[in-house]
């Protein structure tokens, strides 16, 4: 049987020490070597082994030693030996102890009698703790602290035992009397804690006597105090009121740990506003004066949660909350600003938005590491306000914009993201974003924010004006033409090798030129035809355009967007140009430029050619210059501005319906019991009371108190472990918690007989940990127990649980075994929905290296159908908006997104296409950090996928 230990010492793996070299180091006089003797003679005993033939020897040899630290070792060694015969009868040898430990407990030394009261505290055999008593009493009175407070604990400790009263029943009494005259902060502590434990209503007396000097009292005791107001306002409800006044007392307390925990038991405790409002200023001035990081991030998780159940009076906290942003640290400063934005309401947005915008600029200033990662959180938080309160958006907008050309391109991206709603959803700013936006295009340096830009550029610009100014940003951005210089043959020459490439250079001489044949050619222009490779024209340095730079790079996707941006600012520039001069001027301008694109893609001057896409998007540009129907106008002017129209307001509605679904609170029964404010009897109630007493009322009316679980539910998590026809029945009901998965196992006696030893024997499998081994139980006929066993997880993956019940009976002398069914701890239990951006999906989908692939293999013939069957098996959450699935084309990709109780992220993607015969084919990819999780959920969704359950 496995025994407790008390004890964690280090052990280096080795050979371990032979008792009889021990026993020889014992019985010499070298001190250092008995030292190390005892060491190896604990550490020996600490894994499971006995060697009693040793007990004689330490008895001899160490018992004597006046050496403290052998002393100490002895102590160690005496509490891991086994005291007890099979029977549980005391050791006839431990008498040769009694006398050793009334020594120490008189001896002159304060050390050694704490060490031996410790010690005290660790015995169960009130066989030998007897004789000890009279010596424990009299260290009460020790004129040394460190005896006294070991004292009490090992007068708690006797006190506690089975037999604990006989042995000192005048113990609370006594113990009251030292508390009363105690000075030692430890000490006190120590004597109202066995109160508090040991006899609960003198310590609750004690608290209220000395209530006016509780301030006074050390750290210590002020924890217990509180730990004493959580359990008594657990057990008797209706007197809570005048322990919350004590807490609140100890608010204002010197130390930070008392007013931390002061403030999480008063929120524990009461839901009065005047509560909950103090417990949110101590957690806010916490978060100020506190300079660890861990500290911080502990009180903004306080926050958060009152953020949840009491949002109205957190709201009051904002800009307290907001003050956390001054610390360098990336976690604080977003746990902050998460917080921050569910508390934004009409009333103080401006306040906050003012705050966020000053941060922004402090970003640009200072020379601070990750400045472009905190920018892009305030950009994605002065976003998210400026959905909510359009009213505001011109207030940050135009320093926003400032940010475009951000050495950080997630940064620059979320600007520019943010740009294009506010242009869409706030109409009366189009005109001053547009100025801007194209006074400060050409200092974007980021393909993904130009490509972006140039969009709102071609959907936004209406007037002459901007469209011309438009047309010119672009030109300027892009550069003289031509992109690179265009190979020249001599006339009347024959090449020999028509694969050699050339290249025009200007010259100022007219002398002759030695061509490729070895034969002279003259020239009567300024050009001079050489054998070099082409050459790219770069422009100068002051010159050269961001998009110039980017295409010469080869980004031809952004060439593809330059060339529809011109095209629909020359379509538009058609509608409100009255000379046809300049309409055509500008649309060969156009043209030119798009043909200069795609000679630039198919030139042997860049490493890699144009790309189809590119090529056909630019080509399809050109004809449409050329020949304008207006079908086709109104699909290139109107039909993408609508497209994105539609697409915010889908996302709107999505984050509507989300905030509704969350805002639901659960409701009680109309049958259920409410008591009427006006109607209850004031008297002898502070305002902190009653106020108290009115939450309670209110919470028991909307059914928070007892919010029932689902009974359905509950019984699929019932699982049978042995048939019917077995002589022990089993089922286990599984509870899984976070890092904890409880087992509440029902175990029957179906049998006439008396099942002695009967015992739970339990394995497991993958990441799980069985905590303890439960214990051995004797079950009566036809009776039943209850036994309850622990497993810890330690990661995202499907584990197994199994093993056996055995008992003996007493006829037959040989153990049974009843072997259980295995139970599968699913991977659900540890996923649950989540959300991310877009842009974060993809930085994780390329950074995550394990990926489980599942070739699709259903029975469901329809692409959307599949989708959702995927998502409720998986547990997951669709990150493709809904109006990306719509429709009927015959194929389907969309993103899943789920995070575990462990941090880590599992992302899916399905892409399935239907079949000619009406069957579904394709893939499901899995990607995750750590391989349990992608290998879990492939199994889970294989053996799930096929639809027919």
């Amino acid at each position: 049987m496995e025994k407790t230990c008390t004890l964690l010492v280090h052990f280096d793996k080795g050979t371990p020490a032979l008792a009889n070299e021990i026993r020889e180091a014992l019985e010499g006089s070298d001190v250092p070597a008995k030292i190390d003797a005892m060491k190896k003679a604990v550490m020996i005993l600490l894994n499971g082994e006995t060697i009693p033939q040793l007990f004689i020897t330490i008895v001899r040899y160490v018992l004597p030693s006046e050496d403290h630290t052998i002393q100490k070792l002895l102590l160690l060694y005496l509490e891991h030996i086994d005291k007890t015969d099979s029977k549980g009868k005391v050791l006839p040898e431990m008498i040769l102890i009694c006398q050793n430990l009334r020594n120490n407990l008189q001896h002159s030394n304060e050390y050694l009698r704490g060490v031996t009261l410790r010690f005290l505290c660790r015995l169960n055999e009130s066989e030998i703790i007897e004789p000890l008593i009279p010596s424990v009493l009299q260290n009460l009175e020790h004129r040394h602290p460190y005896v006294r407070r070991n004292a009490i604990l090992a007068v708690m400790a006797i006190y506690k035992l089975p037999q604990g009263e006989q042995l000192l029943g005048d113990a609370p009494e006594t113990i009251e009397k030292v508390l009363s005259t105690e000075q030692d902060p430890s000490a006190k502590r120590n004597a109202f804690l066995m109160l508090f434990t040991c006899a609960q209503e003198r310590a609750i007396n004690y608290l209220f006597t000395h209530i006016d000097r509780i301030l006074d009292w050390g750290e210590q005791l002020q924890m217990v105090v509180l730990e004493l107001i959580k359990k008594v306002c657990r057990t008797n409800k209706h007197e809570k009121g005048k322990y919350i006044t004590i807490i609140i007392s100890l608010l204002t307390a010197p130390s930070t740990a008392v007013v931390y925990e002061c403030a999480g038991t008063l929120v524990s405790l009461s839901s009065a506003p005047t509560a909950i409002r103090a417990a949110a200023d101590t957690y806010c001035k916490l978060l100020q004066s506190q300079s660890d990081n861990n500290v911080k991030l502990i009180v903004l998780d306080r926050l958060n949660e009152l953020k949840t159940s009491h949002k109205e009076i957190m709201v009051e906290m904002i800009m307290d909350i907001l003050r956390a942003l001054s610390s360098p640290n990336l976690d604080i400063r977003r746990k902050t600003l998460d917080i921050a934005l569910e508390l934004i309401t009409p009333r103080n947005v401006d306040e906050v938005v003012l705050l966020l915008k000053k941060e922004v600029v402090k970003t640009q200033n200072a020379d601070l590491e990750k400045n472009g990662e905190y920018r892009q959180m305030l950009v994605q938080a002065i976003h998210t306000c400026a959905m909510k309160f359009p009213e505001v958006a011109s207030t940050v907008v135009h320093v926003l914009m400032d940010f475009l050309g951000d050495s950080n391109v997630a940064s620059a991206i979320d600007v520019v993201v943010f740009v294009r709603e506010i242009i869409e959803t706030n109409p009366k700013l189009r005109v001053s974003i547009i100025t801007r936006l194209l006074d400060t295009f050409y200092q974007i340096r980021a393909a993904r924010v130009c490509s972006c830009a140039l969009w709102i550029i071609g959907e936004y610009c209406l007037s002459l004006s901007e469209i011309e100014s438009g047309i010119a940003t672009i030109k300027q951005c892009l550069g003289e033409l031509p992109f690179y210089t265009a190979t020249e043959e001599g006339e009347g020459q024959e090449a020999p090798k028509r694969d050699q490439l050339a290249s025009s250079i200007t010259v100022s001489s007219r002398r002759p030129v030695v061509l490729a044949d070895g034969t002279y050619a003259t020239q009567s222009a300024a050009l001079e035809t050489a054998i070099s490779p082409p050459t790219l024209v770069q422009g100068s340095l002051a010159t050269q355009g961001n998009l110039r730079s980017l295409l010469l790079s080869g980004d031809f996707f952004l060439g593809a967007v330059v060339a529809c941006t011109l095209t629909k600012l020359v379509l538009r520039l058609e509608e409100v140009q009255p000379s046809k001069v300049e309409v055509n001027k500008a649309t060969s301008e156009a043209l030119l430029y798009m043909v200069s694109m795609i000679q630039l893609g198919q030139s042997p001057v860049l490493p890699h050619p144009i790309d189809n896409d590119a090529y056909d998007r630019i080509v399809l540009c050109i004809r449409l210059l050329c020949n304008t129907g207006d079908a086709t106008r109104k699909i290139w002017l109107h039909s993408c501005k609508e497209s994105f129209v539609n697409m915010l307001a889908d996302k709107q509605f999505r984050e509507t319906e989300e905030r509704k679904a969350k805002a639901q609170v659960s409701h009680s029964q109309p049958d259920d019991l409410i008591d009427f404010y006006h109607l209850k009897s004031r008297k002898g109630m502070s305002q902190l009371e009653l106020e108290d007493e009115v939450q309670d009322d209110l919470k028991r009316a909307t059914g928070e108190f007892t919010k029932d679980n689902d009974d359905a539910n509950k019984l699929n998590r019932i699982l049978q472990l042995t048939g019917f026809s077995d002589p022990v029945y089993a089922e286990a009901y599984v509870t899984v918690h976070h890092y904890d998965i409880v087992l509440d196992v029902t175990v029957i006696n179906r049998t006439k007989e008396t099942l002695q030893n009967l015992c739970l024997e339990l394995a497991t499998m993958g990441d799980l940990k069985l905590v303890e081994r439960p214990q051995n139980y004797t079950l009566a006929p036809e009776s039943s127990k209850q036994i309850r066993a622990n497993i810890k997880v330690s990661s995202t993956e499907t584990g197994v649980i199994f093993g056996n019940i055995v008992y003996e009976t007493s006829n037959v002398l040989e153990r049974n075994v009843v072997v259980l069914n295995d139970i599968h701890i699913d991977i659900m239990d540890y996923i649950s929905p989540a959300t991310c951006a877009d842009v974060a999906f993809r930085s994780m989908w390329a950074e995550f290296e394990w990926e489980n692939k599942v070739a699709v293999n259903t029975v469901i013939q329809d692409e959307k159908e599949f989708l959702d069957h995927i998502i409720k098996s998986t547990n997951m959450k669709c990150l493709t908006a809904p109006s990306a699935l719509e429709g009927e084309c015959g194929f389907l990709a969309a993103n899943l997104y789920a995070k575990s109780v462990f941090g880590e992220d599992a992302l899916v993607n399905v892409s399935v296409e239907k079949q000619s015969d009406g069957k579904l084919s394709g893939y499901i990819r899995i990607r995750s950090k750590t391989q349990g999780i992608a290998l879990s959920l492939g199994d889970k969704i294989t053996l799930k996928q096929k639809g027919a359950a």
